[in-house]
């Protein structure tokens, strides 16, 4: 078994994308990559919720162990619930 693996941690703002490779010790957890990455302190205003995470658009709990090339998301809270924007389209058609 490796002694590190590399990892992406991931954040698409509402106009950019962040993208940072870290390399860590093999065992360690999504929330130890996202902080190994230094999104949160890099991106003004961002708040990891530990709810809002995945690998791979598959959502994980922040205590899961990452595994070599993994893709760590951390995602936004939605800006209008989906079942509004079906009642508006319906009401508006």
């Amino acid at each position: 078994m490796a002694d590190q693996v590399t990892v992406e941690v991931a954040y698409a703002g509402p106009s950019r994308q962040f993208v940072r490779r870290v390399t860590l010790p093999a065992g360690s957890t999504v929330m130890q990559a996202i902080e190994a990455s230094g999104l949160a302190q890099a991106v003004p205003g961002l708040v990891v919720d530990p709810s809002r995470l995945g690998i791979f658009a598959r959502k994980v709990s922040p205590d899961q162990a990452v595994g070599e090339g993994d893709r760590v998301e951390i995602y936004r809270p939605l800006t209008l619930d989906p079942k509004e924007a079906r009642r508006r389209r319906a009401h508006e058609g």
